[in-house]
């Protein structure tokens, strides 16, 4: 993988309508085959263009990839900040920000589970996008236990540590979800036990 987080993020794109068209033709493959049997033959077939275009755009499939997953990510933080009502009690934020979550991984189960199985085993050169990605996740669970609705129960905003801890679980449980073909919406009320019980109010001592 050639792309770095930085080159995806500073380098303004060719021709976004292609581009667009060779993500979502990645996404397509991966629903249709996985990420390791899609080639960019596979891709170009979906996006209905060529592979002249693909590398006008893009160095290797990786490069693609890495865009598509850090492109469904922020897809996935933007649903579940729109989904959480801030001046709600913390409960129900909760459980609007588990049921965003898992109604948003559903739309796209191949996709989550490549992200969580596939993307680590490309190697180091993966690492800043997942990094990135990992990071967002966290960072938005902080940043939404630090609104009224929590400090109204008395309820510090998490730490990054801990919000790191909640969403490796998370993915994990939605990974072996989707291996075992079981339907993503049986994570909801162990997801949201769980997230109830290290957002919550801490025991005192």
């Amino acid at each position: 993988m050639s792309t770095t987080v930085a080159d995806e993020t500073a380098a303004p794109s060719r021709d976004d309508g292609f581009r667009r068209r060779l993500l979502d033709g990645l996404a397509a493959s991966i629903d249709e085959r996985g990420y390791r049997e899609t080639t960019v033959a596979d891709i170009v077939r979906h996006a209905r263009t060529s592979k002249r275009t693909f590398y006008d755009q893009f160095a290797a499939k990786e490069d693609c990839f890495a865009e598509l997953l850090m492109a469904n990510n922020d897809q996935l933080v933007a649903t579940i900040q729109d989904a959480v009502d801030r001046t709600a009690p913390w409960r129900e934020q909760v459980r609007q920000a588990v049921v965003a979550y898992v109604h948003s991984i559903q739309e796209h189960p191949a996709l989550t589970l490549s992200w969580i199985r596939e993307l680590p085993a490309l190697g180091e050169d993966a690492r800043p996008t997942l990094r990135r990605g990992f990071g967002r996740l966290a960072t938005m669970i902080v940043d939404l236990t630090a609104n009224d609705g929590f400090r109204d129960a008395g309820i510090e905003p998490l730490s990054h540590a801990a919000a790191v801890i909640l969403v490796g679980g998370l993915r994990e449980l939605t990974a072996q979800t989707v291996e075992d073909g079981l339907p993503v919406t049986d994570i909801i009320e162990p997801a949201l036990s769980v997230s109830l019980a290290l957002l919550g109010p801490k025991p005192t001592v």
